[in-house]
């Protein structure tokens, strides 16, 4: 049931008084049509589903549906490319996550700035990494984990799910955090490389939320996640600095942009529809389920999301940069 405009601008006022919430005024006449959503990767993945889940709740808070349109390729940039071209008028939107506004920049020659020329809205949800290996190496935590691979330069294999991914830097970061020296197998997927390390075919792997499972049935060995603190789904695994290394903590995340120059009131609104949306009971319990963290009141902000972005680009810009990745 869509909420009546007039319960929606109450609900909003009073979002709007919180410390966190933008200050906005409240144009009359948005929204009075659907808003396009454009989710720059193949339907059935990771992102749409955390997009249409976002998108059907917040149809409720607006009183105008969402519409989802898949635009693949590229890695995510021919859909963000779309984002960018389009009027800023808070009609096309744009699903955007640490790959398709923050590495994609410093490997790609992109018509667009990741940073400047979009508008964050909300973010909606974190998940984090497993570092995991197979049952076969003698590892058992990280600091043995280490010391085997400092012992065996370039013995072991770390699977990732492509050139330029974030775990393809990760594996990067690892070494740089520890001087060790491993072989780098890119897949076409997380899935394919998951199923190799429990087969035994590479040794290792950042495993992202998929991979619970198998970490669940010992399949796999845990060593760490690259967190900064443990996650809900596997309370037992230690982050890296409890293992003793500091530095190995990253996130994936997930938001909404709009095109650069959306005046602040429709961001503000569209934003305090996702907070609202991310508030809901039955949402957050299903974006936990999916592997999600909900992120902080302040990073909701459309000025939270952006401080995360700029500090994610300012630490991976220069590591993606160092290892001279080129698109394939």
């Amino acid at each position: 049931m869509k909420l009546p405009r007039r319960q929606f601008l109450h609900l909003a006022a009073g979002a709007a008084a919180l410390p966190l919430a933008p200050q906005v005024a409240w144009p009359q006449d948005y929204p009075i049509r659907p808003i396009t959503l454009i989710v720059p990767f193949a339907a059935g993945g990771g992102a749409d589903v955390v997009m249409r889940i976002i998108a059907e709740r917040m149809r409720t808070f607006l009183g105008q549906t969402t519409i989802i349109e898949n635009v693949g390729g590229g890695s995510g940039n021919i859909g963000t490319g779309r984002v960018f071209r389009a009027a800023p008028d808070g009609y096309t939107l744009g699903a955007g996550n640490w790959n398709t506004h923050v590495a994609n920049g410093a490997i790609y020659a992109l018509p667009y700035n990741v940073l400047s020329d979009f508008a964050p809205v909300a973010l909606h949800g974190f998940f984090y990494y497993v570092l995991a290996a197979t049952k076969s190496l003698p590892a058992n935590n990280l600091q043995e984990l280490i010391a085997w691979l400092r012992a065996n330069p370039d013995r072991a294999s770390l699977g990732t799910s492509g050139l330029g991914s974030q775990p393809h830097l990760a594996g990067i970061l690892l070494q740089n955090l520890t001087g060790a020296r491993f072989q780098h197998v890119p897949y076409r997927g997380a899935g394919p490389a998951i199923q190799d390390v429990i087969a035994g075919q590479i040794d290792l792997v950042f495993g992202d939320p998929s991979m619970v499972p198998s970490v669940r049935a010992g399949s796999v060995k845990a060593i760490a996640v690259a967190a900064k603190h443990r996650l809900t789904a596997l309370p037992d695994v230690p982050t890296a600095e409890e293992s003793g290394l500091a530095g190995l903590s990253f996130a994936n995340w997930i938001g909404i942009f709009a095109p650069k120059h959306t005046p602040k009131d429709i961001v503000g609104i569209l934003n305090i529809a996702a907070v609202s949306t991310l508030a809901d009971p039955t949402v957050r319990s299903r974006l936990i389920d999916l592997g999600l963290e909900i992120p902080s009141q302040e990073q909701q902000t459309p000025e939270g999301f952006a401080a995360l972005q700029k500090a994610d680009i300012e630490q991976w810009w220069p590591i993606i940069k160092a290892a001279n990745i080129k698109p394939e």
